[in-house]
Formats: C-alpha cells, structure tokens, sequence
C-alpha cells in the first residue's frame, strides 16, 4: 500500500475504496482503464462522450455482442487514456459475466502487461 508520503511517480491517484492509499504508475493506468470501461458514455455530465458504450451490446448474441465490446472497450481506451498503447484485447464468457484481458504497453517505455476487466 502506497501512501501520500510515499508517491514517488508524476502519474498517481487516490486508490479506490482505500482511504489514504494511492496507486501510480501502471496500477494509476490500469485504475483509469477500469474507470473508462465501468462509466457510460453520458453518465458524467461536465464530460458526456467520458466513458464507453459496451453495455450496449450487454444483452445482445454472444457472436454479436463479443467483437463489438472489444471494440468499444478499444476506442475509449484509446480516447481517454493517452499513456497506454494496447496491444490487443480478448474476451472470455463465463455465465453471465464478460473478462476483457486488455494487452497493453505505456508508451515510450518496455513497460507493459495484461489487465483483465470483468463486467
């Protein structure tokens, strides 16, 4: 657990659902992709295009529904988060659940890895 004392990246912010930690770095990236995805194109008023339109295809035929939430999930990653190249993502039904495993690379640097998403 970071804590405000001990930032020692330029890109951080507040973690999530942890009072007085900090993420930075990639886990900073990973927790803005997680914020695109889980937001809906609208819901924030001062930014309506803020988000992604994957639950629209929530309820439609998996053969539909898979290829056009890789590609929503691509374009907002692409929009809102400049810091990240993705190298490609793919998704896996399990049930009534969605995971996206996001592949993807900040650029300029070798960083990089794999974040899975479930929706």
């Amino acid at each position: 657990m970071t804590t405000l004392n001990e930032i020692k990246s330029v890109d951080w912010q507040p973690k999530i659902n942890e009072i007085g930690s900090v993420v930075e770095g990639m886990d900073d990236i990973d927790q803005c992709i997680k914020i695109i995805l889980m937001t809906r194109k609208g819901a924030n008023p001062h930014r309506p295009e803020f988000g992604s339109d994957i639950w629209q295809y929530i309820d439609a035929p998996v053969q539909e529904a898979v290829p056009n939430i890789i590609k929503e999930a691509m374009e907002a990653i692409n929009i809102w988060e400049p810091r990240v190249e993705i190298k490609g993502i793919t998704a896996e039904i399990n049930e009534s659940q969605i995971t996206l495993s996001i592949d993807r690379q900040i650029k300029s640097t070798d960083i990089q890895g794999t974040l899975e998403v479930t929706l």
